[in-house]
């Protein structure tokens, strides 16, 4: 059996973003329903918010200069799942 991807949101406590990482995480559950295993939200700091798949990071809000749009990161996260 093949273990379906993991997709986090580390998002930044002291900076209010956690109910930007939850719209996401929903977002991301509607577009991909059961093709992941589980996208977890995880409390940080530092101005950070990263979503992963896996440990391959494919948003980086310091390195993009801003927060994703729904459809850049949905077609990211399908690059990234095609390895």
């Amino acid at each position: 059996m093949t273990t379906k991807p993991r997709i986090t949101i580390e998002y930044c406590i002291q900076c209010n973003w956690m109910l930007r990482a939850a719209w996401a995480a929903q977002e991301l559950l509607q577009a991909f329903g059961d093709e992941v295993g589980e996208i977890a939200l995880i409390p940080g700091g530092d101005g950070n918010y990263i979503i992963r798949l896996n440990d391959q990071i494919v948003w980086d809000r310091k390195a993009e200069n801003g927060f994703p749009e729904t459809d850049a990161l949905v077609a990211r996260i399908r690059e990234a799942m095609k390895g």
